[in-house]
């Protein structure tokens, strides 16, 4: 079979960092970059307890292509095993099923929680981390039954979405009800990012909530938002007008457009009752703001924007996957006293009052029709045409793109 996989060999890793500055379509060169479209075997099943899965849509994360551009910290490069067949959101058929597994079938639709944790790596006993529901910052992420691999699509031995079939311990197996249609499942894992952030770092009532950020993770921390049915008032940070008219559908109060300049900051300042100062140097300082924050982009800016739109004794959580930024400025953290948090990816959140897989949670919310994230899709491809899909991911504005994602429903032979 055909697959998307990441081989690290520090030659094209060198290269492609260089040339990649002003040509990024050398990060997927054939021949120059750590990408490969290459045949590899079907992966196996490594004990009884795992599942076979044929994929039939596989997501283009914020993080993948931060890997493929080399954007990654090398302190990750640890928890991963290569060469490893990329894409971690999926939604497929079962196939083959271990002797163990008994709550899924072949032909059944799931979706999985690819974090590879204690329990899918067979450890036992668990780690203190797993022990506390808490999965994703597991210590056994390069021990156990497979490779090393914070998850699936990570790891060389479970295959990924950006190839034809993959394997996922019984335990990340999660059926996918009939309400569910298979465009909204894709987007179950991204979406579960979203929920975890904010089951885990909630609003208080009448709390002015800023969401920094509108692509698949701020607008689905908004739609997560409206779920579950805080009582807030949501601000959005977008850069572009097709992100800010989603950021409303899904339930924004306000929507503000990044400019060149400093004009949003007056604007953010003025919905938030705060005071725009003018240091002797320097970008404007914002005594007030939102009390709480969700950064959504990763990014030096949005990074800044986070911390200096939040109100004193405010909570900052980082969810944009931030790696190495220069030149943060860290002030307003100690001098109004912030609480800066990080979260990555989903374990288990308290939902209607008992500790629940957050993405059982995010089913759940979908089935029951409180939220459907299917028109955050605007462009799907073949697996073949990858090139064309990541300049598609490239071209946000002029193609208005929001989520891309591989279709294996059609065709993936060409080359």
């Amino acid at each position: 079979m055909k697959v998307l996989q990441f081989d690290f060999k520090l030659s094209n890793y060198v290269i492609t960092k260089l040339a990649g500055r002003w040509m990024p379509s050398v990060f997927w060169h054939p021949k120059l970059s750590c990408l490969k479209w290459q045949q590899a075997p079907e992966p196996e099943l490594p004990n009884d307890d795992w599942v076979k899965i044929k994929v039939r849509y596989g997501g283009i994360c914020g993080s993948d292509m931060n890997l493929i551009f080399l954007h990654d910290s090398p302190a990750t490069s640890p928890f991963a095993s290569f060469p490893f067949t990329v894409g971690h959101e999926a939604v497929g058929v079962v196939t083959e099923t271990g002797k163990n597994v008994e709550h899924v079938e072949t032909g059944q639709r799931v979706v999985i929680n690819p974090v590879l944790s204690c329990e899918s790596r067979g450890i036992s006993p668990k780690c203190e981390a797993c022990e506390n529901g808490n999965e994703s910052l597991c210590y056994s992420k390069t021990k156990g039954d497979v490779g090393a691999g914070l998850l699936i699509g990570a790891c060389r031995d479970t295959g990924g979405s950006w190839g034809p079939y993959l394997v996922s311990h019984k335990t990340q197996v999660i059926p996918l009800p009939e309400e569910v249609d298979d465009l909204n499942g894709v987007l179950i894992e991204p979406f579960s990012c979203a929920l975890h952030a904010v089951l885990r770092n909630p609003p208080s009532p009448g709390d002015h909530v800023l969401v920094i950020g509108s692509g698949m993770i701020g607008l689905s921390v908004v739609a997560a938002l409206r779920a579950l049915d805080y009582d807030c008032r949501i601000t959005v940070l977008a850069k572009h007008k097709f992100q800010g008219e989603l950021a409303e559908k899904f339930g924004a109060d306000q929507v503000v457009y990044l400019s060149r300049g400093e004009t949003y900051v007056k604007e953010t300042a003025e919905i938030f009752g705060a005071e725009q100062l003018k240091p002797v140097i320097g970008p404007s300082v914002v005594q007030g703001g939102a009390h709480l924050v969700y950064e959504c982009v990763g990014k030096k800016q949005s990074v800044q924007d986070s911390l200096r739109f939040t109100r004193s004794r405010g909570t900052v959580v980082l969810v944009g996957l931030a790696g190495i930024i220069d030149s943060i400025d860290w002030t307003t953290v100690w001098l109004n006293e912030l609480a800066v948090k990080g979260c990555f990816a989903y374990s288990t959140n308290m939902y209607k009052g008992e500790e629940q897989d957050t993405l059982r949670i995010a089913v759940d919310l979908m089935k029951e029709g409180r939220v459907d994230l299917s028109p955050l899709i605007t462009h799907q491809y073949p697996l073949h045409e990858y090139r064309q899909a990541f300049q598609t991911v490239l071209s946000k504005k002029s193609k208005n793109v929001l989520k891309v994602v591989f279709d294996h429903n059609k065709t993936t032979t060409g080359g």
